[in-house]
């Protein structure tokens, strides 16, 4: 007989990636120029996250889907007028700044703690997802520092599959060097689960969905703890965008090596 999991998401927002946002140095240090006015996404990488966990919650009866996500109540708002539509999950809100220079250990420390005392939440059967990658927290640690802090040592990073058998052990499926896949056997949660890209693709809008989740996510954005997360000696000397830059040459008499030596100088010389 399947485990039912307790799955506790972790899914941050973002600016919309087809907007071109300028990075600067403002009063309170780094940041993104007019981030709060461009409209915002949930992170590309958390969605998929998401969508998996919405799946194994469907193979598995009596699993349940949290999503955990840090940001200002108004963004929040705004993006999960949106992702309600998409599947089943318990929102819990974290009020406080978003952007892509917030400290990752502090960010960390405020997502454990909302998960540790998420009620209900049984931590024999916590599966953490999240976000492989971001598009804005790019640092890739914050998700093992969060299932460090709650005493999650089974963590896997790059997951494309996770299958469960009837065991409870569960198989996952993990990004290696070399275009290659890894297969590792887990003996049950709880586990540390960062997805790539997953293998589900995006699930479409139902307003039943949207509905049901909506009479619960509005009372618990209302009631959205507010938390201010310290820089712990984080400090950045300048922040640019980087450089573009384009050379072109065409050659006739040239062979593949040297193109490939060239290349390789200009590359070095950068």
């Amino acid at each position: 007989m399947q485990m039912a999991f307790h799955i506790v998401v972790c899914a941050g927002i973002v600016p919309d990636p087809l907007q071109t946002l300028e990075p600067l140095i403002g009063a309170n240090g780094p940041g993104l120029r007019n981030e709060m006015v461009l409209p915002a996404v949930l992170d590309p990488w958390a969605a998929s996250a998401l969508y998996e966990a919405a799946a194994l919650c469907a193979k598995c009866a009596g699993s349940k889907v949290w999503l955990v996500s840090l940001g200002p109540k108004s963004k929040l708002q705004q993006v999960m007028m949106t992702v309600a539509q998409k599947v089943s999950f318990e929102l819990v809100p974290v009020d406080g700044p978003i952007g892509g220079f917030a400290d990752a250990h502090a960010t960390a420390a405020a997502l454990a703690q909302t998960i540790a005392s998420l009620p209900g939440l049984d931590r024999q059967r916590l599966l953490l997802f999240g976000g492989w990658e971001s598009a804005s927290r790019g640092a890739g640690v914050t998700l093992q520092l969060v299932g460090e802090r709650l005493g999650i040592t089974d963590q896997f990073q790059g997951v494309d599959e996770i299958d469960v058998r009837e065991d409870g052990f569960f198989e996952v499926l993990e990004r290696v060097e070399g275009g290659k896949h890894q297969v590792s056997v887990c003996a049950g949660p709880p586990a540390v689960l960062g997805w790539a890209t997953g293998s589900l693709p995006e699930p479409r809008n139902s307003p039943q969905i949207g509905m049901a989740n909506m009479r619960a996510m509005m009372p618990a954005l209302q009631k959205a703890a507010s938390v201010k997360l310290d820089a712990n000696g984080l400090r950045y000397v300048s922040v640019a965008l980087p450089t573009q830059q384009r050379a072109t040459r065409v050659m006739k008499e040239m062979t593949t090596d040297e193109i490939a030596r060239e290349l390789v100088a200009w590359i070095g010389a950068e």
